[in-house]
């Protein structure tokens, strides 16, 4: 039971909850029936077939519906008498400004990507309202506690980036999925124009059309590939597969039954599956039925969606699309001999899924609800950043651990400077503002400033003329700009709707290596920072620096919240210390808390498929996502 000075402390209090998806369900459901009385929640997401499993406030007659609106109609029928403001928005709105958050009394995150918790941080830190971050996959979840001058922010810890390949590179030796559109022009080197194969002939029939794309992409593409024989000498050669390979009359007998497709509005829901008899989406299919699902899929496409051809986009939730890729990934694995994957499988790699857990969100919330009222009555000293795992360590499966300090090398929250390393007399303050404000700094509404001269700005206030300059701008290379941008230049980066201002000291550097450096540019200042302070760390403890800062990423299920923290061993009864105007007042909801610090986990949504989870000992253990 809650104690009278928790109680006041709640119904005293104004909560923004951010997102109502997996996480966002079971805490709008705790923060009303935890006397709760005024939320306001924001969610740019409609109710998809695929949320109903687990977003428990959501029936399938509320699919296309705002889940913001949807989520505050479904709690305000078990509590009438509180006050639900559903924002059915994307919180990087102008509207959502610092004005807007200094409203709340504390903010609630339960969102499904990095960028949008950046600007949520940042916003927090401007309005100086504390954050409450929070992230699943799986049975794997955390809940953290950002205060302004307190504890660390959300970006005081270094966030990996999406692992990426080069295309060529999956072309011609897949792991998994590949990329389809390989011509024999693109194989052979020849820059002369090819015929598109993909685009079917006029009056072709989409049979044969379907199984001339058959034999390019799995035959002819793979001889081709055969044919540069260097690529081979320490590699497993892959063999050819044409449509006469696979019992061709078999597959030609058993497609095209059209009268087992359903009758539905729902074009996202015809299946080749149906058509051609197969059940069950966690079966793995032969090399024949994959032959068969590959060349029904195409056909039905044509015949029942064929507006759509050229315009198409993988989603996850489209049936036949899914068909397609699992089809057509596991023809071209069986030529590489790589285990084949079923349906099922296929749709988790293919749309980045890591299956949700309602339990896992049901006990984050809970968290969530509990460091949210510690930080509505000033309780710094019980504040806890607590990770839920899916297996026992030290007898616990919630693993709490106390809040770090602010990072004073944190370029948000403590505004140390950046080193920019960049051709200037090449890069163009596009590739600047594309590829380090936006993509790396995460910014939206930058202003770019070289001691008293404005280089760029962006908003819906500019004037004409000065945002035709600005984009003209965009265009010269940083050297020639009306303020030259050389080495030694430093400017400053600003954001209007963040209030975050950042200083970048730009250092020229002539060459990059094209394969390890594809931006062009290295923006670094952070993560070296943070690195050596956990290398000290580790060596304070005795432990190797081999085992330091470790950070392995998963994905997981497209609206099921993750975040980013880095693995760091050694840290097991190191005391962390809070600053000296901490509050040291008591609470009875501190939970589970081991005195002795613990290991601090790691989990996020960046490009994966492990994540790496420290036992009671400090050892590593790598876990595949669920």
């Amino acid at each position: 039971m809650a104690t009278e000075q928790q109680l006041s402390a709640i119904k005293g209090s104004k909560v923004l909850m951010v997102g109502a998806g997996g996480i966002g369900c079971e805490l709008l459901k705790t923060l009303a029936l935890s006397e709760f009385q005024d939320i306001h929640i924001i969610d740019m997401d409609t109710i998809e077939v695929s949320n109903l499993n687990r977003q428990f406030l959501f029936r399938q007659s509320h699919v296309g519906q705002s889940k913001a609106k949807v989520a505050r109609d479904a709690v305000l029928k078990f509590r009438p008498n509180i006050s639900i403001t559903p924002y059915h928005a994307n919180v990087k709105d102008p509207d959502f400004n610092v004005d807007f958050f200094k409203r709340f009394s504390v903010v609630l995150n339960g969102l499904d990507n990095l960028d949008a918790r950046r600007h949520v941080n940042r916003l927090c830190l401007a309005a100086g309202v504390p954050l409450v971050e929070s992230g699943t996959t799986g049975f794997l979840g955390q809940v953290t506690v950002h205060v302004k001058g307190r504890t660390e922010c959300y970006e005081c810890q270094p966030k990996p980036a999406p692992k990426t390949y080069p295309v060529c590179t999956i072309t011609s030796t897949p792991s998994k999925e590949n990329d389809l559109n390989v011509r024999s022009s693109d194989a052979s080197g020849s820059s002369e124009p090819a015929e598109d194969v993909f685009e079917r002939k006029k009056d072709e029939d989409v049979e044969e059309y379907g199984r001339r794309i058959y034999d390019h992409v799995f035959g002819h593409n793979i001889e081709v590939a055969l044919s540069n024989e260097d690529t081979w000498k320490k590699r497993n050669k892959p063999r050819p597969i044409y449509i006469k390979d696979v019992a061709l009359a078999e597959v030609i007998q058993q497609n095209g039954n059209l009268d087992k497709v359903p009758v539905s509005t729902d074009p996202l829901s015809v299946s080749a599956m149906t058509t051609i008899g197969l059940k069950n989406p966690q079966d793995v299919w032969s090399l024949a039925e994959n032959s068969r699902v590959f060349l029904e899929a195409l056909k039905l496409f044509f015949l029942k969606r064929g507006k759509e051809i050229g315009n198409l986009s993988f989603d996850k939730d489209d049936q036949l699309a899914v068909e397609i890729v699992t089809a057509a990934a596991n023809i071209r694995a069986s030529s590489f001999g790589i285990p084949l994957h079923s349906l099922f499988e296929a749709k988790g790699i293919a749309g980045n899924i890591v299956h949700a857990v309602a339990t896992t969100n049901a006990v984050i919330a809970g968290l969530i609800v509990i460091e949210a009222i510690k930080v509505l009555q000033d309780d710094v000293r019980n504040y806890r950043m607590t990770y839920c795992l899916e297996h026992p360590s030290r007898k616990m499966l919630l693993m709490p651990v106390e809040p770090f300090e602010p990072n004073k090398s944190c370029y948000v929250c403590s505004e140390t400077p950046l080193t920019l390393e960049i051709n200037t007399s090449r890069s163009k303050l596009r590739d600047f503002v594309e590829k380090i404000v936006k993509a790396k700094l995460g910014m939206s509404q930058p202003m770019i400033m070289h001691g008293h001269a404005l280089l760029y700005e962006v908003g819906d206030g500019l004037e004409e003329d000065m945002a035709t300059t600005y984009a003209a701008n965009l265009e010269k290379v940083l050297a020639q700009l009306p303020s030259p941008v050389t080495g030694g230049t430093v400017i400053m980066v600003e954001d209007l709707q963040q209030e975050l201002t950042c200083t970048i000291n730009i250092k020229h550097r002539e060459e990059f290596d094209g394969e390890k450096e594809p931006d062009g540019m290295i923006l670094s200042g952070l993560t070296e920072a943070l690195v050596q302070k956990n290398d000290e760390a580790s060596k304070e403890n005795g432990a190797s620096t081999s085992n330091v800062s470790e950070t392995v990423s998963v994905e997981a299920e497209e609206d099921d919240e993750l975040q980013i923290l880095p693995a760091v061993s050694g840290l097991a009864g190191k005391k962390r210390k809070l600053p000296d105007n901490a509050n040291s007042s008591n609470s009875d909801l501190s939970g589970v808390i081991d005195e002795t610090k613990i290991p601090r986990k790691a989990i996020d949504r960046e490009d994966s498929e492990a994540v790496v989870v420290l036992d009671g000992n400090g050892e590593r253990k790598k876990k595949r996502g669920q």
